[in-house]
Order: C-alpha cells, then sequence, then structure tokens
C-alpha cells in the first residue's frame, strides 16, 4: 500500500461565492419582506370590505410570498455558513430545499385561490370596483420595487430566482386585478373578479411549475441543467494522458454550485499537481464547475465503482493515486 498518494490541495474558493455573500441581496430581502407583510394586511382587509376574491386571492398569494421570502433568505444566509464536521459542504445545499418548498407552498396557494374563485362565479356578489383598483394599484408598486431587487441575482442562483419570480408574477397580478376592479366599476359586471383570479392562477401554476420541477432534479442529484455531461467526458478524455475514465457524477451542491467526481485513468501514472489542477481549471472555466475531485488510477485493475455493491476499489489497487481538493 506503500504506492498510495494523496494529493491535497487546499484552494481559495472565496471568489466563487460572490453571489451568495452579497450584502444587497440581505437588504433586499430585508425591504421586500417588509413592504410585502404591510401589504397583505392592507390588501386583505380592503379586500374582505370591498367583497373582492381576487383581492383577498391576491393577498393570500402574496401571504405565501413572505413566507417564500423568508425562506429563500433563510437558505442564502444558510449557504454562507462555513463547512462543519459534520457537514462538510456547509449547509448551502439548503438553498435547494428552499426552492422546493418555495414552489410547492406557491402551488398550494393557488389551489386556495381557484377554489375561492369558482364559489364566486357560481355566486357572484357585488364588488367594489374602485377599492379593489386603488388597492392593486398600491400592489403592483411593492410587488415591482421587490422584484427589481431581486433583479440581478436571478440569473445565477435558483434560490433568487424563485425569489424574483414570486414578486413579478404579483406585479402582473395586481395589475389584473387593477384592470378587473376597474372593469367591474364600469360596467357593473360581478363575474369579471373572480374571473381574473382564474387567469392569475394560470399563469402562477406554469411559472411555478419550471422551478419545482428545477428544484426537485437538483434534491436528486440531477445533472444540472447548464452542464453538457456529454461534452465534460469528452473535456476529460481529450486531457493529455487520459485513457479513459469512469464513475462522472455531477451534481447541484445548492442553487449556484455545481460539483464532479470522477475517476481518470492514466496509464502513465499521476502526471503531477500542476497537470490536475490544469483540468480543474478547464471544467470551472468551461462548465462552471467549481468543486471538482478527480481519482487517477493507471488501469491495471478492474476497479468500477459499483453503487449498489461495497465500495472496493478503494482498498485492492496498488497504482491508484488519489486527489483530492480541500475546500
Amino acid at each position: 500500500m506503500s504506492a498510495h498518494h494523496h494529493h491535497g490541495h487546499g484552494h481559495d474558493h472565496g471568489h466563487h461565492h460572490h453571489h451568495h455573500g452579497d450584502p444587497g441581496h440581505g437588504r433586499a430581502f430585508a425591504i421586500a419582506i417588509t413592504l410585502n407583510a404591510l401589504f397583505v394586511a392592507i390588501e386583505f382587509t380592503y379586500g374582505f370590505l370591498a367583497n373582492s376574491t381576487a383581492l383577498m386571492a391576491d393577498a393570500g398569494h402574496n401571504l405565501s410570498d413572505v413566507l417564500g421570502l423568508m425562506l429563500a433568505w433563510g437558505a442564502a444566509m444558510l449557504a454562507k455558513r462555513e463547512p462543519s464536521g459534520r457537514y462538510t459542504y456547509g449547509l448551502r445545499s439548503s438553498s435547494i430545499l428552499a426552492a422546493l418548498f418555495n414552489g410547492m407552498l406557491l402551488m398550494a396557494a393557488t389551489g386556495a385561490i381557484a377554489w375561492n374563485a369558482v364559489e364566486q362565479l357560481m355566486a357572484p356578489r357585488p364588488v367594489e370596483g374602485l377599492t379593489v383598483s386603488v388597492v392593486a394599484g398600491v400592489g403592483i408598486a411593492v410587488n415591482g420595487i421587490s422584484a427589481w431587487l431581486f433583479m440581478k441575482g436571478s440569473k445565477d442562483d435558483l434560490n433568487i430566482r424563485g425569489a424574483y419570480l414570486h414578486l413579478a408574477a404579483d406585479a402582473a397580478i395586481s395589475l389584473g386585478v387593477l384592470v378587473a376592479g376597474l372593469l367591474v366599476m364600469y360596467t357593473g359586471w360581478a363575474w369579471i373578479d373572480p374571473a381574473v383570479s382564474l387567469v392569475i392562477v394560470v399563469l402562477i401554476m406554469k411559472s411555478t411549475w419550471s422551478l419545482l420541477r428545477e428544484a426537485l432534479d437538483m434534491t436528486l442529484g440531477a445533472v444540472p441543467g447548464n452542464v453538457d455531461a456529454g461534452e465534460v467526458e469528452k473535456y476529460l478524455l481529450a486531457c493529455p494522458g487520459v485513457s479513459g475514465m469512469h464513475d462522472l457524477h455531477i451534481w447541484s451542491m445548492s442553487t449556484t454550485d455545481v460539483a464532479l467526481t470522477c475517476h481518470l485513468v492514466m496509464p502513465g501514472g499521476y502526471p503531477g499537481d500542476v497537470a490536475i489542477d490544469e483540468i480543474a481549471r478547464g471544467l470551472k472555466e468551461q462548465f462552471g464547475i467549481h468543486h471538482t475531485t478527480l481519482q487517477t488510477e493507471q488501469g491495471t485493475t478492474q476497479h468500477a465503482c459499483s453503487l449498489h455493491g461495497g465500495d472496493t476499489h478503494d482498498h485492492d489497487h496498488d497504482h491508484g493515486h488519489h486527489h483530492g481538493h480541500a475546500h
């Protein structure tokens, strides 16, 4: 076993996580949560007084927003926690849970709204159009400002995107409610109000579905949608000295971090730290994979890693060189 070498490299990975540590997001969360919580109280009260399901539906949906924002904020904070002896990756995967829970919460909220709207369509009650329109106008401002706060981070981070989608959908909904209020005011048709809330429901479900699907994929350790596993494989096989590879695993560690582990067959033996660092750098630059762990083997024994059986491949090779990145 004397030929077993462990090459550990401590890399400073701090600079990859700039979107977790963005102080602007903490502020964005605080402002958005406060604004929305105040608005929910106002909107529900007036919706009740004006007899508008659309307003009450919107208030219910805004409440799910406040909860969703609190979840997303909590996850963003947890993502910054340093790894510990037990949680060796830190708690960054909590952002995946938040995105998943956020999506489920939205689905539940839309179900309640739809139920309410159908009831009102069956037995329309007179609706105070003016009150509805004014309150909805305030809603557009509150949600619009909140969504704008998260726009910047929504491209890189599914968790932040969940918050952003949520708020943008709300601004659109408030606009719909505003128009409904005006129409009710001018035509006196009370059914317009619940009809609009049903349209709102369909719109929310569409945006939520993709969020839910992506979060589920992450939970199940799927290869992230923006990484082409086939291309990664081609890249690794093209690296100097590599004759084959097996056990390539690519997964999301959080809504922003991607990890990869792989066994590379290098008949010429371990090519040295510089060569391995070069491979890792290529993975980062071309595929956005920040956490790479590569194990090199000379291919003199059969040791493909079996997920079902015991992992024996670590014990029986005399020429295996391990290369691990310490984070």
